[in-house]
């Protein structure tokens, strides 16, 4: 495999950390330490900029927060700086990368996303209905899987196809500034060294198993076969694979199932023929909208995050049709008078 080289200079350039800094600050430019940054821009992207020349730079610490929703997650954040500098990279190292990655993985990648996951599951659904009326599905979610990632391993998989030794120090800096095992998920370059790592167990699927109606977002995997055996047989062949070669593995939750019963992934339930919210989601939804509302109410939030919300969660309802759904929850939320 050919490999890339001499591409530092790339991602250094004054330009292109401009670049990262615009990238860095979208949708966050009024936020407290964006504002700081900004006062003294072009200071800081020099500053920036001759630490990556002299590999002078070194990570600040992550601010960590917990979420519940949809699970118990612990969120690390860089600090703005970082984010600048993580855009950088992503933004001559990911188009390296995203040309090996599989048509059918769909996280954090353009033109990507959920409801195109969703509609190629659709489609697979359809194509497998035209020859049996029987189709199984093998559901699969790797457990705890940013914690889980192997430092060594990670970076062995960049070095498949970058040999650019100034641009693999960056990458080695980032990859140990958190912990010595995993990568923090509020990361931007997570995201793509989380699908770097699976994009093995993409390989291995497509290429060593032969499997035609696979698809992957972020950690969660479906296949899709007439043959029941055959999927446990995949199964088997998947767990082995992941411990030996990534020192991951699957939780609980895997199964194989009737593809009747619906297809629980990407937030929705899938079927050949309808699509419906995923009933936690709906729940969540309305714990969510309420809360905002009510600290729209106290004044904590702007009104444009209370609408912004909303209309994230009607073109959820919009896209599976739910509108029944959506009236009802904007109603439990308290949000009728608002948006009428």
């Amino acid at each position: 495999m050919k490999r890339i080289n001499n591409i530092y200079e790339n991602i250094y350039s004054f330009e292109n950390i401009y670049l990262a800094y615009i990238k860095a600050r979208k949708s966050k430019r009024y936020r407290e330490d964006v504002l700081e940054f900004t006062d003294n821009l072009e200071a800081n992207l020099i500053t920036i900029q001759n630490e990556l020349i002299w590999k002078m730079y070194s990570p600040g610490r992550y601010r960590e927060f917990v979420v519940y929703e949809p699970k118990r997650r612990i969120i690390q954040a860089p600090s703005f700086k970082d984010r600048v500098v993580h855009h950088a990279l992503c933004n001559v190292i990911e188009p390296v990368f995203d040309k090996r990655f599989i048509y059918d993985s769909y996280a954090c990648r353009k033109g990507k996303g959920t409801h195109a996951g969703v509609e190629r599951t659709i489609y697979f659904l359809r194509k497998l209905a035209e020859s049996s009326p029987r189709t199984y599905c093998l559901k699969a979610d790797i457990s705890s899987y940013f914690p889980s990632i192997e430092h060594t391993v990670l970076k062995m998989l960049v070095r498949k196809k970058i040999s650019c030794k100034d641009t693999l120090w960056l990458v080695d800096v980032i990859i140990d500034g958190g912990s010595d095992k995993g990568i923090p998920i509020g990361a931007l370059t997570s995201q793509l060294f989380a699908n770097i790592y699976l994009n093995e167990l993409d390989k291995f699927v497509k290429h060593d198993l032969r499997v035609e109606h696979y698809a992957r977002y972020v950690d969660d995997f479906i296949i899709l076969d007439h043959n029941k055996q055959r999927l446990w047989e995949y199964l088997n062949e998947i767990k082995e694979f992941l411990e030996d070669r990534l020192r991951l593995a699957l939780n609980h939750k895997t199964g194989i199932f009737p593809a009747s019963r619906g297809i629980d992934f990407l937030g929705y339930r899938i079927w050949a023929d309808k699509l419906l919210l995923r009933k936690t989601n709906i729940q969540r939804n309305k714990r969510r909208l309420r809360k905002l509302e009510s600290l729209h109410k106290e004044g904590v939030i702007a009104f444009s995050k209370l609408r912004s919300s909303v209309a994230s969660w009607q073109g959820q309802c919009g896209y599976s049709k739910s509108y029944t759904i959506m009236r009802d929850v904007i109603r439990f939320a308290d949000l009728s008078e608002v948006f009428r």
